[in-house]
């Protein structure tokens, strides 16, 4: 099980596509997949908008203790907003498609078996806040 990925953003995307596809393919077999299934696209909805905001927060702060504002910030504000809202439309058009049109919109061929589905959960878990700060906390 392979992914062709350019990088960042679309890596993750591409990951949790896949991740949606397997749990869209096995919904037959095992019903509670259903609900695994709109807990993650929730999360991850939830995910972006509480990220959006903690960038624009820190931002702000940057900008209050610097005394000045740059143009450059505005930039970077505006960035932070377009990349939040391309998550928030990709994870929208998931939700608004039903499950035969979900099968045409694969990104591979490669279908996603039960241990690559498992690998994709344990490396987006790894990017979550609390998982990046495991360490800080075993070491307190």
């Amino acid at each position: 099980f392979l992914f062709q990925v350019s990088g960042g953003e679309d890596e993750i995307q591409q990951l949790q596509k896949a991740l949606l596809d397997y749990l869209d393919e096995n919904t037959e077999t095992d019903a509670s997949l259903v609900f695994s299934r709109k807990f993650y696209i929730a999360q991850w909805f939830r995910d972006t908008t509480m990220e959006t905001e903690k960038a624009i927060k820190s931002q702000k702060d940057e900008d209050s203790s610097e005394g000045t504002h740059h143009a450059k910030d505005v930039e970077t504000t505006g960035q932070i907003m377009h990349r939040a809202e391309s998550r928030k439309m990709f994870l929208r058009s998931i939700i608004k498609t039903t499950p035969s049109q979900f099968n045409t919109l694969k990104m591979n061929s490669d279908t996603v078996d039960y241990e690559d589905a498992c690998l994709i959960v344990r490396y987006l878990a790894s990017m979550r806040p609390f998982a990046q700060s495991f360490d800080i906390y075993l070491t307190q």
